[in-house]
């Protein structure tokens, strides 16, 4: 079903795949192939777009691919990120959006949330479409990725975004999901530093079988790629024969899943369904065929049978949990008491044994939501298996909600939202609010199956410190439809007979014509920007001092911190655009005493006890005292898997911190984010050298990160005074005066 190879791979010809071992040469020499492996590796989809987008520090095309240095073609952001990313690109400098800007309003679209403060950011983001020339779709149009996919997306182009899910690769548009301060950087002309990225090669072959969809392919990817690192911060390239069987919905809803895997970026082969896809809408000037040169090579590769590929869950609280669904329901008891024991080395008590009885599992609620769900054919599909059925008037409940206006006016024309109607399900607007926690929250021990992107804990209303729990689990819209027939019973679609039928996706573009406003080109700078009462500058940032010294006041020794961990989703997003009120919510569900112990460290100058440890470390004896800044730390064994959202950083570095101390760090999103506000990521190894509430004094930091150390000793200040040495990992030169400077806006002003 999916094979992963540890070796390099070239690939001929796009099907002939010749591992890098040892009889590589020979069979390399078979087939009269003379390329070396660093002119192969040029031959991929994903060389040819980085080369492209490379423009070098001087504004030209750089030859240098070992470092890239990117412009994007288009940013999109939405209505929990635009006002901070506008906010820190006004405060350095910015006066004019230099490249299109899309701001989407589909997560803090429900306005009676926080009184006015949703909508004032809507009218925000309106004014400065006009004044600084961006693109503004109003609330409940559009989710963001699919009106980037529908309008923006474009073979051979490259997209940022400030959501993770930032995914067009099936377009032929290489997407990346970043913090808000990366995109700050390209709103005042500068590039996205990064090592060029490996490629990883995913062999797409085989045809799925009727009732298997996009997220069961999805899920199989991320369950056997996530827990070992394989595409982390890689780029996943589609190619092989499959491809050709997938329609461009069902390559969507693959695609935007790759998030969950951990890579940095997506990209697909074309053909003319892709071709047919963008003139539909108006685009076929977008189109061009992209797939590797007749040699290319993979630093690793995949195969996957798609027919062999079955209807699959996603226990709570990751979508690596995967299982498939006939696996469940074989051996549902040890698999959900596996599940909570789990989650109880992270302090929850789940109650999914419950879920158990009556011969299956049972849920309480289903949602088909957002850019990886609400797709037409997802949803037609699921349509089709609901005709003439109900969920019942019991406990359960279902409701769908079409990623765009667009396909909301097919499903309607198609006869799909008559029959969700007549089945009992609710059909509502475009937004996203079931897949970051706002919205259709379940109640207390209920179990949710969702086709949307993700299931962390956060993203369904739980408060575990109030006993508030409740679990989502992912499956796809078709199995979702199966279940819900079935009152409940998750059930794989492969288990019902059912014809589904062939539709055609006719796209209106009127409906964002008559709405969006574009303002690509024709800023109107004397336009003023509208401000509510709520949306605040960020506060002063203090720049590095010459030597730093940090408590410990949040201590995680979880697997894995996600950002939904570090600042909640859901009832946080009404203050995205107060930074001081937001920060109070800073590790409020995982660790509730952390914004008082950090307030203290910040509020209270270093003690006399303190500067003595200090004073009687040898080499420090001559340290003045005026040249120590004290800043707060949070140690996370490996945090930042999840949401791009920058205010996992921002909120810590409000609250005085200057370091996190990981043994890794989960994406490179969140360890951009730290460096873009200040945070020093440091690197440890010896997790035990310190606990909660030490004590870590680091000597000459500011010379350490300007002079590029390697190793950068710190001194644990116990009973005992004892070493620690920790790294900075690599970093770029504007990234080390940016933590110099104390964050991205003090290094724009100087």
């Amino acid at each position: 079903m999916i094979n992963l190879l540890n070796t390099g791979v070239y690939l001929l010809n796009g099907k002939d795949i010749i591992a890098d071992d040892g009889d590589a040469a020979a069979k390399l020499a078979q087939q009269g192939v003379t390329a070396s492996k660093e002119q192969a590796k040029e031959g991929t989809i994903s060389y040819g777009i980085l080369a492209a987008h490379n423009k070098g520090k001087s504004g030209a095309s750089s030859a240098d691919m070992r470092n890239l240095t990117l412009r994007f073609d288009s940013l999109t952001s939405h209505d929990i990120t635009y006002v901070g990313i506008i906010q820190t690109a006004r405060a350095s400098g910015m006066d004019k959006f230099p490249m299109p800007y899309v701001l989407t309003n589909c997560h803090n679209s429900l306005c009676a949330v926080g009184g006015t403060i949703n909508q004032d950011d809507h009218v925000f983001a309106h004014s400065a479409a006009q004044k600084y020339g961006g693109i503004y779709v109003p609330p409940h149009l559009a989710v963001i990725h699919s009106y980037n996919r529908e309008m923006m997306a474009g073979c051979g182009k490259m997209i940022l975004g400030s959501d993770s899910h930032t995914r067009y690769g099936a377009l032929g548009t290489m997407a990346v999901g970043e913090g808000g301060g990366e995109l700050a950087k390209q709103l005042v002309g500068r590039t996205y530093d990064m090592p060029c990225a490996p490629v990883v090669g995913i062999y797409l072959e085989g045809e799925v079988q009727n009732g298997v969809g996009p997220q069961d392919v999805a899920l199989t990817i991320i369950g056997a790629t996530f827990n070992n690192g394989f595409v982390k911060n890689k780029v996943m390239e589609f190619v092989g024969p499959g491809i050709s069987k997938l329609s461009i919905d069902f390559r969507n809803g693959i695609d935007v899943m790759t998030t969950e895997t951990a890579c940095w970026s997506s990209i697909w082969k074309t053909d003319d369904l892709v071709r047919d896809y963008l003139k539909e809408r108006g685009r076929a000037g977008d189109y061009k065929e992209l797939k590797p040169v007749d040699v290319a090579y993979y630093d690793g590769f995949i195969k996957i049978d798609l027919s062999k590929i079955e209807p699959c869950i996603a226990l709570p609280f990751h979508p690596s949990n995967v299982y498939t669904i006939s696996e469940l329901n074989k051996n549902a008891k040890d698999i959900l008491a596996k599940t909570e024991e789990e989650n109880k080395k992270t302090g929850l008590n789940l109650n999914l044994g419950l879920k158990y009885h009556d011969g299956g599992v049972w849920a309480e609620q289903a949602i088909i939501a957002g850019c990886s769900g609400g797709i037409f054919e997802n949803i037609m599909a699921a349509a089709d298996i609901m005709k003439g059925a109900s969920i019942g008037s019991g406990n359960f409940t279902m409701s769908v909600y079409p990623e765009s206006q667009p396909t909301f006016l097919e499903l309607v024309r198609n006869g799909a939202v008559e029959t969700f109607m007549k089945a009992g399900v609710l059909v509502r607007e475009a937004f996203c609010g079931p897949c970051f926690g706002a919205g259709d929250t379940p109640a207390n021990n209920e179990l949710s199956i969702r086709h949307v992107t993700r299931n962390f804990m956060n993203r369904e209303g739980s408060k575990p410190n109030d006993g508030q729990i409740a679990s989502v689990a992912l499956m796809d819209a078709r199995s979702i439809a199966a279940s819900a027939i079935n009152g409940g019973k998750i059930t794989a679609a492969t288990e019902i007979n059912v014809k589904y039928g062939k539709y055609k996706f006719f796209f209106d573009k009127s409906v964002y014509d008559k709405r969006v406003y574009d303002g690509t080109g024709k800023p109107q700078t004397e336009k003023e920007l509208k401000f509510g009462p709520n949306i605040k500058d960020w506060p002063k940032m203090p720049a590095l001092p010459e030597n730093l010294l940090l408590k410990v006041v949040s201590y995680i020794t979880d697997p894995v911190t996600t950002t939904d961990e570090l600042i909640p989703s859901g009832e946080t997003s009404s203050y995205r655009s107060n930074p001081l009120k937001l920060a109070e919510f800073t590790l409020s569900r995982k660790d509730p005493g952390y914004v008082k112990r950090a307030k203290e460290v910040l509020e209270n100058p270093i003690s006399s006890a303190v500067l003595e440890k200090i004073k009687g470390i040898g080499i420090c004896s001559g340290v003045a005292e005026n040249s120590i800044g004290i800043g707060s730390a949070i140690f996370a064994k490996k945090p930042g898997d999840g949401s791009a959202r920058e205010q996992a950083a921002s909120c810590q570095r409000v609250l005085g911190a200057s370091a996190n101390l990981a043994l890794e760090y989960a994406t490179k999103r969140y360890r951009s984010n730290l460096i873009n506000w200040g945070i020093l990521p440091f690197l440890i190894t010896d997790e035990n050298a310190f606990k909660l509430d030490s004590y870590i004094f680091f000597p000459g930091i500011k010379a350490a990160v300007k002079e590029k150390k390697e190793e950068i000793i710190g001194y644990v200040l116990g009973d005992t005074v004892t070493e620690i040495k920790a790294t900075l990992g690599e970093l770029t030169d504007a990234e080390r005066q940016i933590l110099i400077d104390g964050c991205l806006i003090n290094y724009y002003a100087s």
